[in-house]
């Protein structure tokens, strides 16, 4: 799987996402159903959005005790996703878990990643929210260690620690990031923002792009301008 541009879907049903794919009358892009879809639509949506030919990332985001994590990985196994994902706050042992609840019988399973660090999340709320007082940056540079040595494929950090986290995990360890706007985009919630071009520039492997290409007047467009600056330039 190479560098690519992955659309949040981040609607609140079944109808408005399949008329909002159905403008793409050619290439099927990337695209990721977050909770608000998921919970609203179920694992229909899932496997209805696969059989139009889209690769998916599954953004659950599961946080619970090893085995719970284990078992929920084993059913989301079963749905055919490209990439789901857990909290690497969850530790070691969930993330292993995952890993072997996630792997079929044959050997087979998606990529599964790490959420280190939410980019709506910045150095003084993780100090006063979170009572983690380390910097931000060591905060994601460890999450990304353990979710390595547990086992797991990559993680999902801000584009403004990808190659930090490509030189302490390895180039084959995937980062995926959102906070991605345009240059005159509106930041919104998001605390650690960058352009599709930086984001390259700084080793994203993924970008996850939602409101920028969703809210667009011309969605197609903005994805095709996303893709000419992060796949294609």
């Amino acid at each position: 799987m190479g560098k690519d541009v992955i659309i949040a879907c981040d609607f609140a049903d079944i109808q408005t996402t399949y008329g909002f794919l159905d403008r793409f009358t050619g290439e099927k892009p990337f695209v990721k159903i977050g909770m608000e879809l998921f919970y609203s639509a179920g694992p229909e949506i899932v496997r209805g959005i696969k059989a139009r030919g889209h690769r998916i990332f599954l953004d659950l985001k599961l946080h619970d005790i090893p085995n719970t994590v284990k078992k929920s990985m084993a059913v989301l196994s079963g749905l055919d996703v490209d990439i789901c994902n857990l909290h690497a706050a969850g530790g070691i042992d969930m993330m292993k878990a995952a890993v072997e609840g996630l792997t079929r019988p044959d050997g087979t399973r998606p990529l599964l990643i790490a959420v280190t660090q939410l980019t709506s999340i910045d150095q003084t709320r993780m100090e006063s929210e979170l009572l983690i007082e380390k910097p931000l940056q060591e905060v994601v540079m460890r999450y990304a260690a353990n979710a390595a040595s547990a086992g797991l494929d990559g993680v999902v950090c801000s584009p403004l620690e990808a190659r930090l986290v490509h030189e302490r995990c390895g180039k084959d360890f995937l980062t995926v990031t959102p906070g991605i706007r345009f240059a005159e985009g509106a930041q919104g919630d998001q605390q650690r923002v960058t352009t599709p071009a930086k984001a390259k520039l700084l080793g994203s492997d993924y970008i996850v792009v939602g409101r920028p290409i969703t809210a667009s007047e011309d969605p197609v467009a903005a994805y095709e301008r996303c893709v000419r600056e992060f796949r294609d330039a």
